[in-house]
């Protein structure tokens, strides 16, 4: 019996060892390449940090080793974002602060507390804290400054000039090689340098000597490997040439080390995730946005949550109805992985098709998208990059000669991708004009799909996630489990995260956490401004777990161009497009929908001069009363505002009615 229990103990013992060990093991790691198989540096400006023009398929043949390999013309560019899985708090318009698991922002800080996608390009993602006082808890763009936000000259706040850095939270440059060296002798201007390992310098790397002795110290270029000296085998020492002859003879065993020069390869300095990822959830998780032809590489880092120590959650990434290549990236455990606390995974996406999507932790779906962890995407559509003045129909005829992406009905039922129905000659709209043609210097008119024919052109855009959540459910998450998801029943309503007034609230909205630090949990303002005479895209997605949500203008008609990332076109390219004053959505449901304040929506010429003057306001909200108050009496609910200014300026917190 005493031996019996022993073995017990000595099992459980060993289990605890062993998951101890397991999680010592993980660890935090971004990946953000500068350069693929796909986007490789020569074709595409040298560092694929921009989006080059469209004006035709990327040209491809295959390579040595199996590979198609871009030849010419290689399209879109490479983005980045760093994420946290953890906790945090929100508050609510009435002031009711609710705990959530929630996603936050890891890179992208400058961006994301303005109100904009945290997705980089490499040359910023890949930039290293430039401020001489260390990332900490506290940095701006996170959380302390919230009071006073961009209005101070610290280098701690965002907004201003002082603060615009959008790398990577923790991102450190790393030495792969060091190692420390026997011995060093010069012969001419050739030194050879013996280490106590073997080498791991290639011809043509940088080495850093340092601690030798004088006249060998400095950066050089290995010139040779392999050198037979009287210590060691020959693969211990490689030579590089000196700028200084005579140097004197070091005695060995010599002091001093040889290192490869520090470089970015994704190495990250924990502490500093961990300062600035806790307790900074946010509600809608940070907005990433990226374009068609884009590499997306997006990492999620578990940091734990500090208000239930006592759980040890997974969390994923699944990008709904979204086209992935491969299962392993779809977020759904079953099929692909899970990041448990203390480690990092990178994420694929290559973009295919234009639309608006959303994201969502895919652990427990009910429990983790009802607690917060869920966040908008979109992708931009070739056709923004089509030429100033050239046809849409043609750059969309090119389209269809692209192997990744054409769509021919004829072949393919599913396809919806086509033509339009009639020929034309539409013509890209150029900056500084607005849709309807009328001129608006600070504007540059985009598209939400590839039409071909101009249907989907907006002036300013904005994305509108709705979300619900139960606060009983949320005190029990934060409290004990087990959760009752049989009654879970939604009584606070939100856009972008919050219900009115505060939607109408430029700037991020913050909220004092158990940290005791104000965190900018809600960054993201649902107010719309409309320049006059122009148009809003809205990319609307509803993501609530148990509630339909319904969404009326009231003056401006509602143009739906797109329902679940397609565009409203049948298989004969006949428009379906319709006008409404109100739109319907289920969890998991995505609208693209276009506030016209042009004649078109009238249905006269000179009408909306009369009906859409500036300084109007009108109003966005949902009919559903029990939506519409959060619960209660004066505060809260699916509402914004709209309104239609002279002009509209693009600005640190998005578009800044004038």
């Amino acid at each position: 019996m005493v031996m019996k229990k022993s073995l017990q103990l000595w099992l459980c013992l060993s289990l605890i060892c062993l998951g101890t060990a397991t999680l010592s093991a993980q660890s935090f790691r971004v990946q953000c390449p500068t350069s693929t198989i796909t986007h490789p540096d020569p074709k595409n400006a040298g560092v694929n940090n921009s989006e080059p023009a469209y004006t035709g398929p990327t040209t491809q043949s295959l390579g040595p080793n199996g590979y198609l390999i871009p030849t010419a013309k290689v399209n879109g560019a490479i983005k980045c974002q760093q994420v946290s899985g953890g906790d945090g708090y929100a508050t609510m318009a009435d002031g009711t602060q609710t705990f959530m698991f929630s996603f936050g922002p890891l890179s992208g800080l400058a961006d994301i507390a303005g109100g904009l996608p945290g997705t980089e390009y490499p040359n910023v993602f890949n930039t290293v804290y430039p401020y001489a006082t260390p990332l900490r808890a506290g940095d701006p763009a996170t959380t302390d400054g919230a009071s006073d936000y961009g209005t101070g000259a610290s280098a701690y706040q965002a907004g201003t000039a002082n603060f615009k850095w959008n790398g990577a939270v923790g991102l450190t440059p790393d030495i792969p090689f060091v190692d420390t060296v026997y011995d060093a002798s010069e012969s001419g201007h050739t030194v050879t340098v013996v280490l106590n390992t073997l080498n791991t310098f290639a011809v043509g790397d940088k080495v850093v000597i340092s601690g030798v002795g004088t006249g060998y110290n400095g950066t050089f270029t290995v010139s040779a490997i392999n050198i037979t000296n009287p210590f060691f085998a020959a693969n211990f020492a490689f030579q590089y040439t000196a700028t200084a002859a005579s140097l004197a003879e070091v005695t060995e065993p010599a002091s001093g080390t040889a290192a490869s020069v520090p470089r970015i390869d994704g190495h990250v300095d924990p502490r500093q995730i961990m300062d600035v990822g806790v307790m900074n959830g946010n509600i809608p998780a940070p907005l990433i946005a990226f374009d068609e032809d884009d590499e997306l590489f997006l990492t999620l880092t578990n940091v734990g949550m500090i208000m239930r120590p006592d759980l040890f959650e997974q969390h994923t990434i699944h990008f709904h109805g979204y086209p992935n290549a491969s299962s392993f990236y779809d977020g759904v455990p079953d099929a692909s992985v899970a990041i448990n606390i203390g480690g990092s995974f990178t994420y694929y996406y290559l973009a295919p098709d234009a639309g608006t999507y959303f994201w969502h932790c895919h652990i427990t779906p009910p429990e983790h998208l009802q607690m917060g962890m869920v966040g908008q995407l979109y992708v931009r559509p070739r056709q923004n990059r089509v030429p100033s003045g050239n046809s849409l129909y043609a750059g969309l005829q090119l389209q269809q000669l692209d192997e990744r992406t054409a769509c021919n009905p004829a072949v393919d039922i599913l396809c919806s991708t086509n033509l339009p129905a009639t020929s034309n000659t539409v013509a890209r709209a150029s900056s500084g004009t607005l849709c309807s043609g009328g001129s608006s210097p600070a504007t540059t008119p985009n598209y939400i799909y590839n039409d071909g024919d101009g249907s989907t052109c907006y002036d300013v855009e904005y994305p509108l996630q709705i979300h619900g959540f139960d606060p009983n459910f949320h005190f029990v998450g934060m409290t004990f489990n087990p959760e009752g998801f049989v009654d879970m029943k939604d009584k606070y309503f939100l856009l972008n995260g919050r219900s009115y007034p505060d939607t109408v609230s430029a700037g991020p909205q913050a909220t004092q956490s158990s940290d005791g630090r104000m965190h900018y949990s809600q960054p993201l303002p649902a107010i719309i401004n409309i320049p006059y005479l122009g148009k809003a895209a809205l990319r609307i997605a509803d993501l609530s777990v148990s509630e339909y949500a319904t969404l009326a203008s009231m003056g401006i008609p509602m143009h739906v161009v797109g329902y679940n990332a397609k565009l409203l076109r049948d298989q004969e390219g006949n428009s379906t497009q319709y006008f409404a004053n109100s739109i319907t959505l289920g969890g998991g449901e995505s609208l693209d929908v276009i506030l016209d304040a042009t004649d078109a929506s009238c249905g006269s010429t000179g009408c909306a001069a009369a009906l859409y003057k500036p300084g109007s306001v009108f109003y966005l909200y949902t009919p559903q009363l029990d939506h519409l108050s959060n619960d209660a009496e004066n505060f809260g609910g699916l509402m914004t505002e709209v309104h239609i200014c002279n002009s509209v300026t693009s600005s640190t917190f998005g578009n800044t009615c004038n």
